[in-house]
């Protein structure tokens, strides 16, 4: 490919779907002449992908603007024509308000509608701006490039999106409003980019939906398949030793899928099941449609199957109406789960959504307490879980440099980081490595003989 004429700087913000959907606008920018550029100054694109998930998300992209402008007007003083496009899940939200308040932004472009980036930057070039925010009748996977035409191959870790979308409608979530309805990708559309991943050196694939569990995609056979009967599909192929999912509702799980995780070995013993709240009343007042003690049951059929399983989970404090024996409940189902890993937000009213316009919102400085709380006590339980590991031989997936010289930094079977002696050549291998240390963020060892080369229950 001859050296490109034009480069793109895409900054990303929120979920690992961003991250995937940034790629993949990288892979149809990259068709059209983009190189990637390392910072704006460089660039004559410059992507913002956005995400609505949190508080005040669009002023700090409006905020990003007026920085870049700085960027852009500069650049026109050196007589160069630099862009500016937004995109994902603000794009989607804001639509036409995003150029009245931020003129220098040339283009905006909806999740849905990536595959149509160069269109509607030819269009912004033609006419001043563009705007792209309906949701096309065309699927957008039919309509991009092979994946990873714009970076280097022998990533052995990779994001593929395999269910877009939420139903759910949880009554705190923009997710539904920007993103859509469920939908899910064909089977073999799904099959065939994992083996271009796998062909390009990706040993482990992580699946991606909003409820990725919620799967149903047209299978080979005419019938719709399930997560489950896709996640055995996928471990047949050849050199993928590694597969996980993100993000599950806890009522998608069904029977075939926890019976996958005892049965498939590919399978990492690693879950999040975010739960949100440990209070009925709070469960309901979210829409979440499913109790307390539904997602106990769960946990515990989870563990029955899969005894060495990790789980992480994502909550909220603070919903409107939230009482203190509301955020006891809370706290007292975390004390009974035990979390690998979690993620905890104080409530912050997302425009649009039911919960915003509740008049039962709670006080800031009594969410900042309660989270303070909860926070302390997720970290204990991440810090033990972590500590257990110290002394044990684990596979770990070795994936790039470290930041120290000849160190590798790689993931155990639990997603944790593992920092690791080893030789660059190592990279891409799954290595048997004896835990030493534990640090604030990742666990220290030593290779320790000859790695398996597949996942942790395989055979040898």
């Amino acid at each position: 490919m001859s050296e490109a004429k034009k480069s793109v700087f895409i900054k990303t913000y929120g979920c690992q779907m961003n991250v995937y959907d940034s790629d993949r606008m990288a892979d149809v920018l990259a068709r059209e002449g983009f190189g990637r550029a390392e910072t704006a100054e460089q660039a004559d694109l410059i992507l913002l992908n956005t995400c609505h998930i949190r508080e005040k998300a669009a002023e700090k992209v409006y905020s990003e603007i007026g920085r870049l402008r700085r960027v852009k007007d500069q650049a026109a003083e050196e007589g160069r024509s630099v862009a500016i496009a937004v995109a994902g899940c603000v794009a989607q939200a804001e639509g036409e308000e995003i150029i009245a308040r931020a003129p220098a932004v040339d283009a905006v472009i909806g999740p849905q509608s990536y595959h149509r980036l160069p269109h509607v930057l030819a269009r912004a070039g033609r006419e001043g701006h563009a705007v792209e925010t309906e949701f096309p009748a065309e699927d957008k996977f039919d309509h991009m490039p092979a994946p990873g035409s714009a970076r280097p191959s022998g990533q052995p870790s990779a994001f593929l999106t395999v269910q877009e979308g939420c139903d759910k409608f949880c009554t705190f979530c923009v997710v539904p409003y920007t993103r859509g309805a469920e939908a899910s990708r064909p089977v073999s559309r799904i099959l065939d980019e994992a083996r271009h991943l796998v062909a390009r050196g990706a040993r482990e694939v992580m699946l991606l939906g909003q409820n990725v569990n919620a799967f149903h995609g047209a299978g080979p056979d005419g019938r719709d398949w399930s997560l489950a009967g896709l996640l055995f599909a996928l471990a047949e192929i050849d050199g993928l030793e590694r597969l996980r999912y993100t993000t599950s509702h806890p009522r998608d799980m069904r029977d075939d899928l926890i019976a996958a995780h005892r049965d498939l070995a590919q399978l990492m013993p690693y879950l999040h099941l975010p739960v949100q709240s440990g209070s009925d009343a709070i469960l309901k007042a979210m829409n979440r449609r499913h109790g307390r003690d539904d997602y106990l049951r769960l946990v515990d059929r989870l563990r029955k199957v899969r005894p060495d399983l990790a789980l992480s989970g994502d909550f909220i404090v603070g919903f409107p109406g939230e009482t203190d024996a509301d955020f006891e409940a809370t706290m007292d189902l975390v004390e009974t789960v035990g979390y690998a890993q979690a993620y905890s937000f104080k409530y912050s009213p997302r425009p649009g959504t039911p919960a915003a316009d509740s008049d039962c919102q709670v006080d800031e400085t009594l969410k900042s307490e309660r989270l303070s709380r909860l926070q302390a006590l997720l970290n204990s339980q991440q810090s033990a879980f972590n500590t257990a590991m110290r002394g044990r031989t684990i596979d770990v997936l070795l994936e790039k440099p470290g930041r120290e010289p000849g160190q590798l930094t790689g993931r155990s079977p639990w997603l944790q980081a593992v920092q690791v002696d080893a030789p660059a050549s190592a990279i891409g291998s799954i290595a048997n490595v004896h835990i030493e240390r534990i640090g604030a963020n990742s666990l220290f060892g030593s290779l320790s003989g000859q790695g398996r080369g597949c996942a942790p229950g395989a055979a040898a």
